[in-house]
């Protein structure tokens, strides 16, 4: 494989950007495969619920979508807690930054900030502000991040319940992740 000739950044030519971002685009092509990968791994992931990390994610994303929710929330739902792995304290974080590029600035906002809102169902129980989200209340997302919660995301956790499997999913990160990026951000 061809590679640049610097080893210093300020050393490279167009020609090694150039070569860069011909490798770039053939490695953002692999994104939905390499997405569908993270969330296979959340199978083995923490554990303690009726169900692993990877249903939960998926039945995030069934009630969204049986909810009427759009491509953007079905997607942002299906990898909201895709970070629970590689960064368990930021999780949130973790996802929104992923799929920031891709998806509306509503749906990224939520997913950055669901972990303070779900501490409504639980904070208390562990000592921590379960109205700790009342810092966002004159947001303009406040209402979806409620609403994504309160309907979506702590609702999943039922084994029993009838959720779709990830190949359903893929179409849908396909087309997500194949969008051209609006954002670095």
């Amino acid at each position: 494989m061809k590679t640049v000739d610097f080893t210093r950044m300020e050393d490279g030519t167009v020609e090694d950007y150039t070569l860069l971002a011909e490798h770039e685009k053939k490695f953002l092509a692999g994104l939905p495969n390499r997405i569908v990968i993270a969330l296979e791994k959340l199978k083995n992931s923490f554990s303690g619920y009726k169900i692993d990390r990877l249903e939960h994610c998926l039945q995030t994303a069934t009630r969204a979508l049986r909810d009427g929710a759009d491509i953007d929330w079905i997607i942002s739902s299906l990898i909201h807690d895709i970070g629970d792995d590689l960064a368990p304290l930021n999780h949130d974080s973790f996802a929104a930054t992923i799929i920031a590029p891709y998806v509306r600035e509503e749906c990224r906002w939520v997913i950055k900030h669901h972990g303070i809102f779900q501490l409504k169902y639980y904070g208390e129980k562990i000592g921590l502000n379960p109205k700790e989200s009342q810092k966002f209340k004159n947001h303009e997302h406040f209402a979806a991040a409620v609403n994504f919660c309160e309907k979506w995301d702590q609702t999943s956790f039922d084994p029993n319940y009838n959720t779709l499997p990830l190949d359903y999913f893929i179409p849908m990160i396909v087309e997500v992740f194949s969008r051209e990026p609006w954002t670095f951000n």
